[in-house]
Order: C-alpha cells, then sequence, then structure tokens
C-alpha cells in the first residue's frame, strides 16, 4: 500500500470578530502532568461521497478557534512550570490520495501499515495532526493524531464531534470549560491513600530502547466479541451477584481478557499480575466536574492477583476484582491525588510509554463510551473507526464494533509465540 503526500502545511485558527492574543498561556493541571507524555492515533473511514477537504481544513479552523490549546504549543513560565501557550502556531495539516478504493484495503488490518494514514508521531511539537487520504473511489480516510498531556479521551472525542459540526456550517455548542486552575489542594493537605508507587514513582534511569527488540515478535490481534457471546459472559461474571445486578460489559469483558491473556502467557502461578485501567473523575469528584471540562481529568485502578488465583477461580473473581478496584478511585481518592501531586517531590509519573513489553501486567484503554462514530463532516458517520498500530505487548483498545450491535472489537498485542493459545481459549467461557 502506497500513500503518496500531495501537500504537507500548517492551518490556525478562524475567529469571528476580534482575534485574541497570543501571549497567553494554561498551565496545566495535576492530572495533565500525570498522564502519558505521548502522541496518540486514531483513523476513521468513510464511504465516498464525503465532503471536500476544503470544507474539513476549514471547519477545522472553526473548531480550534474554540478549541486554541490544540492549536497552542508546550512551554514553560519563569518558574519552569509547563504550560500551553496559546500562540495559534497551528497545526500540521497533510493531504494524500491512494490508488486503490477503499474496499480493495478493506478491513483495515492493524498492522505497520496503518502508519501511512496518519502523520508521524515522533519530534512532533504540535499538539494534533490531521491527514486526509482520498481512495480512487471517491472514499475517505482520517488519520487523527493527539498530544495526551493536553487532552484526554473523553475530551477529544468531543473535540472530533465538533469538529464535524464545524464542519457542516453548525455551532459549537455547549461551550467549553478551559480553565485547568480549579483542581485546588485542601487546607492542609491530606494524604488519604497511597500515591507514591501508584501514580508516581521515583525517577530512576532507564535504560531507554532494551525491549524493543522484541516488536518483530508482537502481533497486534482484532477480537470480535458479538452482542451474544458478551450477555453470556456478563451472566457468568455476575453470578454470584444479587439477581437484580450485574456487572458492567466492561468488566466482564476485561475479567475475561484477563484471564484468558494471562493463560495464555503461561506465566507461573506464584507470580502477581494487574491490570492499569483509566478512571474518569468527571462524574466521580463532587461537585461534580462538567463534561465539557477540556483536559485530562484520569486516573487508574489496579486490579491485582495472582496468576493462581486468576486462572483457576471463575471470571467472576476477576470482574469482583475490576469493580472494586474501580469504585475505590472516588471522590475522596481523587481529592487525595490533587493534594499528593501539589506537594510532591522528585517524583515522576509512572504512566509511561517507552515500553514495547508489559507482560505479567495489562492495561486497557475503553472507548466504549465515546462517541466517536458521531463525527460527521458532513456526508454521514464513518464506517470504520480503530486505533493506529500500537506494538505494545499487553496494552489493549476496546471499542463498540463498526456493525454498531452492541458487539465490541479489541485490539489485543501478544507475543507471536502466545497467539494460538490465545485464539483457542478466547471465546471458551470456562
Amino acid at each position: 500500500m502506497k500513500v503518496r503526500i500531495n501537500s504537507i502545511r500548517s492551518i490556525k485558527p478562524i475567529y469571528k470578530g476580534i482575534t485574541p492574543s497570543t501571549s497567553q498561556s494554561i498551565p496545566l493541571s495535576v492530572f495533565d502532568k500525570v498522564t502519558y507524555n505521548t502522541q496518540i492515533a486514531v483513523i476513521y473511514a468513510y464511504c465516498s461521497p464525503t465532503p471536500p477537504n476544503k470544507a474539513i481544513e476549514i471547519g477545522l479552523q472553526r473548531a480550534l478557534s474554540e478549541y486554541r490549546e490544540l492549536a497552542g504549543r508546550l512551554g514553560e513560565n519563569e518558574k519552569g512550570d509547563l504550560h500551553i501557550l496559546l500562540n495559534d502556531k497551528g497545526m500540521k495539516f497533510v493531504e494524500a490520495t491512494l490508488d486503490s478504493t477503499l474496499d480493495e484495503v478493506m478491513p483495515l488490518e492493524a498492522s505497520p501499515a496503518l502508519l501511512n494514514f496518519h502523520p508521524s508521531l515522533k519530534d512532533v511539537e504540535e499538539f494534533i495532526q490531521v491527514q486526509l487520504t482520498r481512495f480512487t473511489c471517491g472514499s475517505l480516510a482520517i488519520g487523527f493524531t493527539f498530544h495526551h498531556l493536553v487532552v484526554d479521551g473523553h475530551s477529544i472525542s468531543n473535540f472530533l464531534i465538533n469538529w464535524g459540526k464545524a464542519s457542516r456550517g453548525l455551532n459549537i455548542d455547549p461551550l467549553l470549560i478551559h480553565d485547568r486552575t480549579v483542581f485546588k489542594p485542601r487546607t492542609p493537605p491530606s494524604f488519604d491513600f497511597q500515591h507514591r508507587g501508584v501514580e508516581f514513582k521515583s525517577e530512576i534511569p532507564t535504560k531507554h530502547g532494551i525491549d524493543l527488540i522484541f516488536e518483530d515478535d508482537i502481533i497486534v490481534h482484532k477480537v470480535h466479541f458479538t452482542f451474544e457471546f458478551i450477555s453470556k459472559l456478563k451472566a457468568r461474571a455476575s453470578v454470584s451477584l444479587l439477581e437484580n445486578k450485574s456487572y458492567s460489559t466492561f468488566e466482564s469483558l476485561v475479567a475475561h481478557l484477563w484471564r484468558t491473556i494471562t493463560k495464555a502467557r503461561g506465566l507461573c502461578e506464584f507470580e502477581k499480575t494487574h491490570v492499569r485501567i483509566s478512571v474518569n473523575g468527571r462524574m466521580r469528584m463532587n461537585p461534580k466536574i462538567p463534561n465539557e471540562y477540556f483536559g485530562n481529568l484520569v486516573l487508574w485502578a489496579f486490579p491485582t492477583a495472582k496468576v493462581k488465583d486468576l486462572v483457576h477461580k471463575p471470571v467472576s473473581y476477576a470482574a469482583k476484582l475490576i469493580h472494586d478496584a474501580i469504585v475505590n478511585v472516588n471522590d475522596s481518592y481523587f481529592k487525595s491525588f490533587i493534594d499528593f501531586a501539589t506537594h510532591k517531590e522528585n517524583l515522576v509519573p509512572t504512566a509511561e510509554m517507552n515500553k514495547s513489553v508489559l507482560c505479567p501486567n495489562l492495561e486497557v484503554d475503553s472507548w466504549l463510551r465515546f462517541p466517536f462514530y458521531d463525527a460527521d463532516f458532513g456526508e454521514g458517520s464513518p464506517v470504520l473507526f480503530m486505533p493506529s498500530y500500537f506494538p505494545t505487548e499487553g496494552m489493549m483498545f476496546l471499542l463498540p464494533s463498526s456493525f454498531r450491535d452492541k458487539s465490541i472489537d479489541v485490539f489485543v498485542p501478544l507475543f507471536r509465540d502466545n497467539l494460538d493459545v490465545f485464539k483457542q481459549i478466547i471465546y471458551s467461557l470456562n
């Protein structure tokens, strides 16, 4: 597959009325500073007919006028604190073509070929990048990258929806909340939970690149779970609960994946394994933070088990561990984190992306509740939405299937040697 790049340029916000000052800045919040310092890429595909590139570009410029952070740059104030510079330097916009139809390349596999559909993630100063790739049939792929320090999945999904609205000539509504200084520590601070070793760790020099030799041995395998299978799995996971209660789809599915991957890995029974699970604080903090808050507002739950317990006990055991760990990341926990993160010294985030292998642990990024499929740029919803190629063993992505039938797709990076066992047992409910 040969994608031909036709143009690369920077585009900037278009403002109605008075153009704002470009000398302002926004400090990163404690939640921004503790998250992943990396670029993330996603890919959309739209069948013909599709709106012209110019309409999508103008819509993007209009959206950037409301999301000024995304047109800025990362900088420091006089104290050395990280800030978002609202300098309107703009974002990278790429136009490309591919000499084939969309049908000829579908389904898009989770392989290095996906990297052709979005700008490079290396050495990027822009906060977002876009690549529009046209097929000979008139279909369109939109590759979008964003910097996680600036925004989380909830906020970026809202941006993509509003970019679509702006491309269709609609107003962006409701307007955003941009104030990242709302997370104030308490006086006096109260460290009610352990955060050292959870969100933060001591800064120990690491040797980068050591585990990169494994990358060729990692396969990103896509698993499709039908609604019928998920219903049976939830019933099995919730068997010990009262009749009118059940574990969520997410809890049940992650429990099943945790057990299955652990079995496929063939780990020592006395080893410990955990799952890193993102928890959105918007609905957990009291008072609640509105959905329109733009930035990062995520902490993590870490359900942990011994391998022998995980693989020999039923899926309900793993589901309960996951449920309880998520419940405990509550308002009290978020406020304790704010206090600790404001006063910490000589610590660095545990969230890092310089590993190719997470074994014996897992990480799950759930996009099940994000309205990514609602991104309409003028001719309807996408036929496909998926993450780009991220060959980090153990880092899973969960997202609604493009069939829109309540089925779910999961992208699971595994060692090649573990893949056959995983395929044999992934649809077993034992």
